[in-house]
């Protein structure tokens, strides 16, 4: 009992981590200006890559990590994986650093509904009541939103999107986080190291004329890892109904850091929008609890 709820605290410590991190990068992309959201990502990936390779080598999974290149399947989903992951990081970058902080808190706090429709869409998976209930307000909420706007929110829609379809086919890919980023930024070396060569032929990049912009731009690499690392030994340890609820970290930091440090605009009308998007969450937070003590009772009972 002591070992489990030891295993229980750490696994709380690292998902909270993961996800505070997470909260906090509308801190840290804009440190990266003036390099624009296309350098930003093509060293995110490379040095994400050096930083996994790093990682890989202490832990003795190289090996194990390149065998997963044999499989035309795999390596077909990672090519997918890789495209998906391109977007939201361009996306998030590109709004972070752009003013557009909340809308991209918006689509990681709709990102659950995304999956759950997915879900029903794509696999055939039956919803609950309290699910459809969460679907349906949330729909209401991005509408009251889209008005407000006077335009759909791209930001938030594309993130939710390609996050969403990112880990439905890692899903189906059934690998490690590690690896299967490392072989993500892999695929990507290609594209985004030929780009950075031309900037730095064109002498257009800012890397290297900047000591601390250099550093920072390195730093990508381990600031993107981490709290993945985090996150993966986090699920190993907790239930998925604490992860779920735990999620919500992460777009609550983006919203306050957008709201009250960049003091992004928020009229009436924004602030109804969310709060609708709100309570469609709490409808689905509270169908996660009851479903996971379903479980529990039936596992208890021997069912």
């Amino acid at each position: 009992m002591v070992k489990n709820r030891s295993e229980y605290s750490l696994g709380l410590l690292f998902g909270v981590s993961a996800y505070i991190l997470w909260g906090l990068f509308p801190l840290y992309w804009p440190l990266l200006e003036p390099a624009d959201p296309w350098e930003i990502v093509a060293h995110r990936a490379v040095w994400t890559l050096v930083f996994c390779a790093i990682v890989l080598a202490i832990s003795k999974q190289i090996h194990s990590t390149i065998a997963i290149l044999k499989s035309p399947k795999k390596v077909i989903g990672l090519l997918a994986t890789t495209i998906l992951i391109s977007i939201n990081w361009i996306t998030y970058i590109w709004a972070t650093n752009n003013g557009h902080v909340v809308e991209a808190a918006l689509g990681y706090y709709i990102n659950p509904l995304i999956i759950i429709s997915f879900g029903v869409i794509l696999l055939r998976e039956k919803m609950r009541p309290l699910q459809w209930l969460a679907v349906g307000i949330a729909a209401i909420g991005v509408g009251i939103l889209t008005y407000d706007y006077g335009r759909l929110p791209w930001v938030a829609i594309s993130l939710a999107l390609s996050w969403g379809t990112y880990g439905l086919v890692k899903k189906k890919l059934d690998l490690g986080a590690l690896d299967g980023l490392a072989i993500e930024t892999l695929i990507s070396l290609i594209p985004y190291g030929f780009y950075l060569l031309y900037l730095g032929n064109n002498g257009t990049g800012q890397f290297g004329h900047n000591s601390l912009l250099t550093v920072l731009l390195i730093s990508a690499g381990a600031i993107t890892a981490i709290p993945l690392l985090l996150f993966n030994g986090s699920t190993t340890r907790l239930p998925y109904s604490t992860i779920g609820l735990l999620q919500y970290i992460t777009p609550t930091i983006q919203f306050s850091i957008g709201v009250w440090l960049r003091h992004e605009d928020m009229p009436t009308a924004r602030w109804i929008g969310f709060i609708v998007i709100w309570f469609a969450l709490a409808a689905l937070a509270t169908d996660l609890v009851r479903s996971s003590r379903a479980v529990d009772n039936s596992v208890a009972q021997g069912k």
